[in-house]
């Protein structure tokens, strides 16, 4: 490779990892696996390093991640929180031993050897043995405050067992879904016709970031907690003793750790760990490695990215090799063409994979996927298996590249790509795929709550001919619906019921359930709390929708285009003239004051007399609507005691900043009396 050509796949390879990042950090929904990124991090660093110049202070290979989102209030760590320097074999692992033997000449060394929780990473403080916040990792120096929904989390406690702790301390550890509640989820989510889950620390992710948090409340989190961050006072010498004192505090901790004496020790216990991973309740992809002295911690230092005395060994993800047979196409409900991977069954993590995803297009033709291929397929943890390459040396003489459909194979539409965008899609909205999906995502739990109307039911139905649309779902009947199987009777009578029910579904809803692009449920609570009734919404002008806040263009322009559309009008009278007609609730006695009506509220700090939750759920029944994030067209920043930065833009932008004491004053009676 020559400097050019050196040049090229260096920037290259930042882009691919910036967007790589993006996808892991931000919007918790990886494309390639965590090998498959630390392969691309290290190619990087390797080219860096021979054809430097001068530009790579900020490249990938030197920058932590950033998981930081719009909504959120960030917060500074009070001690930097890092990231760890990755490991997948013996002898790098006893190179990091030597490092250390050789900075520490000839002091015996002890270690610490924890699982590695496949999770997010978390900051708690506790102040006077309160708990007062937690925090992501960010970017090392400051992450998103969190505190709202990892609250929820039942075994975190409000305060610290016994008297014996700082003033202050921040404790770091790991947010994680159980393997239990993940398979919960994606149960419930199969039953409703929504797609399933990709594992379980993306679904954490998402999870500890909605701004929704009666909808995190419905998804059970826990964390695991094993290290400390800014200390107010000394209280231990080792890493060991801050096992212990977590549990004395009673806060949750790692199950299993090995205190150990030098790098051979160290390797004996990460094979332990690796032979009893499988009885825990989590995911778990490695082994941390520390030093147990907290002094020759401190002596060892770091680096800008990560301690130089700690590791962290990951166990190689479960692969194995099988043929792929054939490339089929799913097609979505906004017409994404999906390629999944029809293989030879193989047996992988505990299960028998026959099918794996492929992602997209640009990732089938970038590690270069044809039929008949032999492939590795990977399928670390819970997650969805994935085709990670090919074996080159097993394709078959007579193999030609896949050629990607240019015609949608449902309906046999051109399909179109977007600009930006990776995707290829179905534009022809009658596509009998996208009908199908249209018609579980309105019936599904998140939207309409037609119980019975599930992925198996929408698709007899829609093969039938019976359902062509949504409004074809109230014109379902029974003497039909008899002719389905045998003992249907009974079922067929609650499905048509739930249809009944659903005619007078909240507006929210029914809203969430159209499908309008950019909307999920908490945009479409915002529509519904803003124009009150359907016609009002359908009638809205882009400039009205702009005033409700957190609308930005991109998103008013889509619900105006949505409801200009013939088709969509055409749908929505045919659905009115069925009976359909959601309801908007009042707003509860003790509000609807003009206080509250129309009003945005944003909560930031901690309120004394009630939880966050309490107050957003006061807000919204009295008419008015609680925002993550302070903008010109917020109308009130309520801030509790240790406001950040939310209070600080608020002072910046001129909105109206109450206490604790003029926001309980704005109802006619005091809530502590409701």
């Amino acid at each position: 490779m020559n400097a050019a050509e050196a040049r090229l796949r260096i920037e290259e390879l930042r882009r691919e990892l910036e967007r790589h990042r993006a996808l892991y950090y931000r919007e918790a929904r990886p494309e390639i696996s965590d090998t498959e990124y630390d392969a691309l991090e290290r190619e990087l660093a390797e080219l860096e390093q021979a054809f430097p110049d001068g530009s790579t202070e900020d490249s990938p290979s030197r920058v932590v991640g950033d998981d930081r989102t719009e909504g959120f209030e960030t917060r500074r760590h009070r001690a930097p929180m890092q990231s760890l320097d990755n490991t997948y074999s013996e002898s790098e692992l006893r190179a990091f031993g030597q490092r250390l033997a050789k900075l520490f000449g000839d002091v015996p060394l002890s270690y610490v050897v924890e699982p590695k929780i496949d999770g997010v990473a978390v900051s708690v403080t506790y102040e006077q043995g309160r708990f007062v916040r937690a925090v992501t990792r960010g970017n090392g120096i400051e992450g998103d405050d969190v505190t709202a929904n990892v609250r929820l989390i039942p075994t975190l406690p409000e305060r610290l067992a016994g008297d014996d702790h700082p003033d202050v301390v921040e404790i770091r550890g790991e947010i994680y879904m159980t393997l239990q509640e993940f398979r919960r989820l994606n149960t419930a989510r199969q039953e409703a016709g929504l797609e399933v889950f990709r594992n379980p620390r993306n679904l954490a992710a998402g999870t500890v970031k909605l701004l929704d948090t009666a909808e995190a409340s419905r998804r059970r989190l826990d964390v695991v907690l094993y290290g400390m961050g800014f200390c107010s006072s000394p209280i231990v010498a080792a890493q060991s003793g801050i096992h212990d004192k977590i549990r004395e505090w009673g806060l949750p901790t790692v199950e299993k750790f090995w205190r150990v004496e030098g790098i051979d020790a160290v390797w004996t216990a990460i094979g332990e760990l690796d032979r009893m991973r499988g009885g825990f309740a989590y995911a778990t992809d490695g082994a941390v490695v520390k030093l147990d002295d907290l002094a020759q911690q401190r002596e060892a230092g770091s680096t800008a990215k990560a301690p130089r005395w700690a590791i962290a060994y990951k166990f190689a993800a479960e692969r194995a090799e099988t043929v792929l047979r054939r490339v089929t196409i799913q097609v979505g409900r906004t017409g994404v063409l999906t390629p999944v991977a029809e293989l030879d069954p193989v047996q992988l993590a505990g299960t028998t994979v026959s099918r794996a995803t492929l992602h997209n297009h640009d990732e089938m033709r970038r590690k270069d996927i044809r039929e008949g291929d032999t492939v590795l397929v990977e399928k670390a943890g819970e997650i969805i298996p994935a085709v990670v390459s090919v074996n080159l040396a097993l394709r078959p003489g007579e193999s030609v590249p896949y050629v990607f459909p240019t015609a949608c194979p449902e309906c046999a539409t051109s399909v179109v790509q977007s600009p930006g965008e990776v995707a290829w899609r179905c534009p022809n909205p009658d596509c009998p795929a996208q009908v199908r999906r249209r018609i579980e995502h309105f019936a599904s739990k998140a939207c309409m709550d037609i119980e019975g109307l599930g992925e198996a039911m929408v698709d007899a139905l829609v093969s039938k001919g019976w359902l062509r649309s949504i409004a074809d779902v109230y014109r379902l009947r029974r003497e039909d619906l008899l002719t389905l199987g045998k003992s249907v009777e009974r079922s067929t009578d609650n499905l048509l019921a739930a249809i009944s029910a659903s005619r007078t579904a909240e507006l929210w809803r029914f809203v969430h359930g159209l499908g309008i692009p950019g909307i999920g449920s908490t945009s479409a609570k915002d529509l519904a709390r803003h124009f009150r009734s359907l016609a009002a919404l359908a009638g809205a002008g882009e400039a009205e929708l702009l005033a409700i806040p957190g609308f930005g263009e991109k998103t008013a322009m889509a619900v105006r285009a949505f409801f200009n559309e013939p088709a969509n009008q055409i749908l929505i009278e045919r659905l009115v003239d069925l009976g359909v007609a959601p309801t908007v609730p009042e707003a509860s006695a003790g509000g609807g004051s003009e206080a509250f009506v129309g009003r945005t509220f944003v909560l930031t700090g901690t309120l004394q007399r009630f939880t966050r939750d309490e107050a957003t759920a006061r807000i919204e029944a009295a008419g008015g609507r609680v925002s993550g994030s302070v903008s010109k067209k917020t109308s009130f920043v309520v801030a509790g005691s240790d406001a950040g930065s939310k209070l600080d833009k608020a002072q910046k932008l001129g909105v109206r900043v109450l206490t604790e004491e003029e926001f309980l004053a704005l109802w006619p009676e005091s809530p502590q009396s409701s």
